[in-house]
């Protein structure tokens, strides 16, 4: 018997995949590579594009239970925080410190649905002052994860670096890269999501 084993990913652009002319996304990929593992899995995709951590703190709840059913192996997983550094009107649309809170309501509310959590940090985009906020909330993000022990996977230090991810950014509007920037990306969390999956799997035994 095949085990019903469905994940939620919930986020922003970059969970939707934005960009991506193959329409995969990190998302999808990840979900093809588990399939070839032998892990088939139902995904959910509730990336949302402009949403920031108060957009998805807000939502996830009510989306992920519509999703829900009893028996089956569930998990999440959530992505958030450019849209938080941007600023309009001389503005950030989410103040760092509000944005930490959401990430820890989001953890505290998964461990109450009894949700395994991983955490998949902000990427870089085309901006440097941008950056420079998107690399502050990214190592806050891991710190609070750390706390809680949940997963996470830092991807802004190692993309920033990487030529392939910020010139397909460049080419693209300036935040979303294509195709080979979310190969990029997806190869970067599949060691963690592959840990994480095969240490759930062993505890669902």
């Amino acid at each position: 018997m095949i085990t019903d084993r469905r994940v939620f990913f919930v986020g922003d652009s970059f969970v939707a995949g934005v960009g991506d002319p193959d329409h995969r996304g990190w998302v999808g990929r990840l979900a093809a590579r588990s399939h070839q593992a032998g892990v088939p899995l139902t995904t959910y995709n509730l990336g949302v594009r402009r949403d920031t951590s108060e957009d998805v703190c807000r939502r996830w709840p009510s989306e992920v239970s519509a999703r829900r059913a009893p028996g089956c192996d569930e998990r999440l997983v959530v992505s958030f925080g450019v849209n938080d550094t941007t600023v309009e009107g001389g503005t950030q649309r989410v103040r760092t410190a509000r944005s930490v809170a959401n990430l820890r309501a989001v953890i505290d509310g998964a461990a109450a649905a009894r949700l395994p959590l991983l955490v998949v940090g902000p990427p870089p985009v085309d901006d440097p002052e941008q950056n420079q906020r998107i690399e502050t909330l990214s190592e806050l993000f891991r710190a609070v994860c750390g706390e809680a022990s949940v997963p996470y996977v830092e991807t802004f230090e190692l993309l920033a670096a990487e030529p392939r991810w910020m010139s397909e950014v460049r080419r693209g509007d300036g935040a979303h890269p294509g195709a080979g920037g979310y190969a990029l990306l997806a190869d970067l969390v599949l060691p963690q999501w592959q840990t994480w999956i095969a240490a759930l799997m062993g505890q669902s035994h």
